[in-house]
């Protein structure tokens, strides 16, 4: 029988107040990133003192947040927030778009690197390795959340999301009653929140920790994310259904995500070709100074 997922997206209730485990995992992406990077700044991967990778650490947050809802409602969905403003401010609803979260963390680090003093790609790639926690948890909340589901499927690892638009206006129980008597099972899909957080998370998270360890040319860290994600995202959305509103944008089969996607593996491709003569980082650990202590 495939599995029903059946969760509340909601992890604490404390009154009017509900923490929703969407927030929690993004929340537990970027302690994640935290920590990462004190390992990698501590390694001396970034000649910056632990104050200055303070700060970028809360412009890349930033970046990530308002870039992320900006560039969904700007690349998925922009008619309905032109209809309902309020809504763009129900990030515990979902709705954050990876592309539009990266070019908020080009942004943030372009500014900072530009106060800094440093290349601008340095610090991508230090920062390369540490998204994939956060894509990876990300994913896995909008698991929890049951949305993002992919194509029908009859595979063994399919899944059945409720909140699909076929089971949406049965209710929870009359839903439970028909997955208990098995009459549910023409329904299953392909769970793409899980493959995306294997591929987009555990794998490029150990590919690119692992590529990493040791100092790489400039472009190189930064050109591997790229191409990676570029080339899960493209494949992924083969099984995935794309957004209700936009559909599929041309051949019966080319999504908004995979035309988002496709930039960066150029991209990718050619940050790679320029890392062959590009100079290499070496490690350096920087002192804080003393207004830093």
């Amino acid at each position: 029988m495939h599995y029903l997922v059946d969760f509340n997206p909601v992890a604490i209730s404390l009154g009017p107040v509900q923490v929703h485990w969407y927030g929690l995992m993004y929340l537990g992406g970027f302690a994640g990133a935290w920590w990462l990077g004190q390992r990698r700044l501590a390694a001396g991967r970034l000649p910056v003192t632990r104050d200055a990778f303070a700060d970028l650490a809360f412009y890349v947050m930033l970046g990530v947040i308002l870039g992320g809802r900006i560039g969904y409602v700007l690349f998925y969905n922009l008619g309905q927030y032109l209809a309902h403003p309020l809504d763009v401010f129900k990030v515990w609803d979902g709705g954050m778009s990876f592309h539009g979260g990266l070019l908020g963390v080009l942004l943030a680090g372009w500014l900072w690197s530009r106060w800094q003093k440093l290349h601008f790609f340095d610090t991508m790639d230090f920062v390369a390795p540490l998204v994939p926690i956060g894509l990876g948890l990300g994913r896995l909340g909008n698991f929890i959340n049951g949305e993002l589901w992919g194509a029908f499927t009859q595979k063994p690892w399919g899944m059945i999301f409720p909140s699909a638009p076929e089971l949406a206006e049965q209710s929870h129980a009359a839903l439970v009653a028909a997955y208990q008597a098995g009459q549910l099972e023409s329904f299953a899909r392909h769970p793409t929140q899980l493959y995306e957080f294997a591929l987009e998370g555990v794998v490029m998270f150990t590919l690119l920790v692992l590529y990493s360890r040791k100092p790489r040319p400039r472009y190189a860290v930064s050109g591997w994310f790229a191409l990676l994600y570029g080339v899960f995202r493209f494949l992924v959305e083969f099984v995935r259904v794309p957004d209700v509103q936009l559909g599929y944008l041309a051949f019966g089969w080319l999504t908004m995500g995979q035309v988002l996607s496709l930039p960066l593996i150029v991209f990718g491709l050619f940050l790679l070709w320029r890392a062959r003569h590009a100079p290499t980082l070496q490690p350096q650990v920087v002192a804080a100074a003393d207004g830093d202590k």
